[in-house]
């Protein structure tokens, strides 16, 4: 499949092949923001638009046919168990349907903010509903009575009424009970356990952002060419990027959200925070600054993206953390850690090898197995001229030199889960099993068609080979896996070593 990217100012679409007795409060309630549309989000989507007319392969009119489509799809996207909005929601927004089209010409958003603007009520409102629910005590549910719940609502109505969807939510919320109580719960655990649940739900819908509703529509969009266009946002650019080159600059730390907490998971060895020896797992970060003399900023209950935007910066830049233990359970004691930014190479993520010995009759044998997780390629640091950048195909032609130096008997290349990645890498690498070759062809959109081959005669690897791919093998190592098959790359023979 190609890898096709349009770079836009803001943007880049990328082609790739997810007991009742315990305090339980009432949350705070914030009346949620009415999210809107601005000029930079309309202009690009309006290039969104054009750079999917003119360079998607599948070419499609922006009519009546198509508006009415991409409406149902934000829908489902939206309510697909049809549990928030009502029929009379559905109602107002059916004058719509017909005129998406023409709004996306224009750059208009303004019917798909406000179809999530009454999705974010109708789910604030259902919370607050659970959350009350949760206070009530477990005798609330009669498990002695058989009552029915659709789970599967794809062919069910849209709710009439307030009144309807409270004895759906009602049945719904009992159901989670009882699976928690199947599930050796103690009913005085059960509605805790639910209530924070809830809890953390509202507190995310609290935090969402203009942003996240127009990444949600973009995505619809670009999903109605084919379900592998995607919208990446700046933020998942970046995310992008840092996955296809295995390095980014920053500290060197794996966050997560704990509750209103920013907490560590884990730290990359010889990374920056690694070497401090003073940022440690499970350590809390409660706020962030820049340099020496910059103002520490409060990150409790911040989302975890933007605590990473604040931690994250250029190599050699510095950032204070201030920090609580994580074997300190004093939230006033901190203190401040300070890291010195530098680039981080995620070796986790890379190549790896490992041998594995087996034995058949009499006959031991040593396989090397090359696990590759994606197709990744540091273009930045290539660019710049970096002799070390990152790429698949050097890391596995250096293990392949190391596992030769083992007397491997063969080797497995191991793609399981491997999503895609570089299509240049894909070819690159199969040309160090084979002499040469063509591995794939690309057709674009005007028909143009490019073929992608090894022209180098030479050969990193020339004994018995295989493949391992699974359902979640797309993209690239597809094509990878393909090319060796079809290209009966030094096919085995009677006598030889199968695995």
């Amino acid at each position: 499949m190609a890898n096709l990217k349009f770079l836009f100012r803001a943007l880049r679409l990328v082609l790739i092949p997810g007991s009742i007795a315990m305090l339980l409060h009432a949350p705070a309630i914030h009346a949620l923001t009415n999210l809107t549309s601005d000029k930079a989000l309309n202009q690009t989507s309006v290039e969104i638009v054009n750079q999917l007319k003119l360079n998607h392969y599948r070419y499609l009119t922006l009519d009546n046919e198509f508006s009415s489509k991409l409406f149902d799809k934000y829908l489902d996207q939206l309510d697909p168990s049809k549990s928030y909005f009502l029929q009379s929601d559905i109602d107002q927004f059916e004058a719509h349907r017909y005129i998406i089209d023409n709004s996306l010409n224009r750059g208009d958003l303004t019917l798909a903010f406000d179809m999530f603007n009454r999705y974010q009520e109708r789910l604030e409102k259902r919370l607050l509903w659970l959350l009350d629910h949760t206070t009530r005590g477990f005798d609330q549910f009669d498990f002695t009575i058989e009552e029915d719940l659709i789970t599967d609502r794809d062919n069910s109505p849209w709710a009439k009424s307030e009144a309807e969807l409270d004895e759906f939510w009602r049945k719904r919320l009992k159901h989670s009970a009882l699976n928690l109580k199947l599930s050796d719960k103690e009913p005085e655990e059960i509605l805790p356990l639910l209530h924070k649940r809830f809890q953390n739900q509202l507190k995310r819908l609290q935090q969402t952002n203009s942003d996240d509703v127009f990444q949600l529509f973009m995505n619809v969009l670009a999903k109605s060419y084919d379900p592998h266009t995607e919208y990446l946002a700046p933020r998942r650019s970046e995310n992008f990027n840092i996955n296809m080159s295995l390095s980014l600059e920053g500290i060197g730390a794996v966050l997560q959200t704990d509750q209103e907490y920013t907490k560590v998971v884990r730290l990359i060895a010889n990374g920056p925070a690694d070497l401090t020896k003073e940022l440690h797992p499970a350590d809390r970060i409660i706020g962030v600054a820049q340099g020496e003399d910059g103002e520490i900023q409060d990150v409790i209950g911040w989302r975890l993206e933007d605590v990473v935007d604040l931690i994250r910066g250029p190599k050699g830049t510095l950032v204070r953390l201030e920090v609580i233990s994580s074997s300190d359970n004093n939230t006033e004691k901190s203190r401040v850690v300070r890291i010195t930014r530098n680039k981080v190479l995620l070796e986790d993520q890379a190549a790896q090898k490992k041998v594995i010995e087996l034995s058949e009759g009499n006959k031991n044998y040593k396989i090397g197995v090359i696990s590759i997780p994606a197709f990744y390629f540091d273009y930045e640091s290539f660019q710049n001229g970096d002799a070390d950048y990152k790429s698949t195909t050097r890391d596995v032609e250096r293990i392949l030199t190391e596992l030769k130096q083992d007397n491997v008997d063969g080797v497995i290349i191991d793609l399981r889960n491997n999503g895609g990645g570089f299509l240049q890498e894909a070819n690159s690498l199969v040309g160090l099993f084979i002499p040469t070759g063509a591995t794939v062809q690309i057709k674009n959109a005007r028909g143009r068609v490019q073929t992608l081959a090894d022209t180098d005669p030479d050969i990193a690897y020339t004994g018995p080979l295989a493949v391992m791919v699974n359902r979640l093998s797309a993209s690239a190592s597809e094509i990878f896996a393909g090319a060796i098959q079809e290209l009966r790359r030094h096919p085995v023979n009677p006598g030889q070593l199968l695995f």
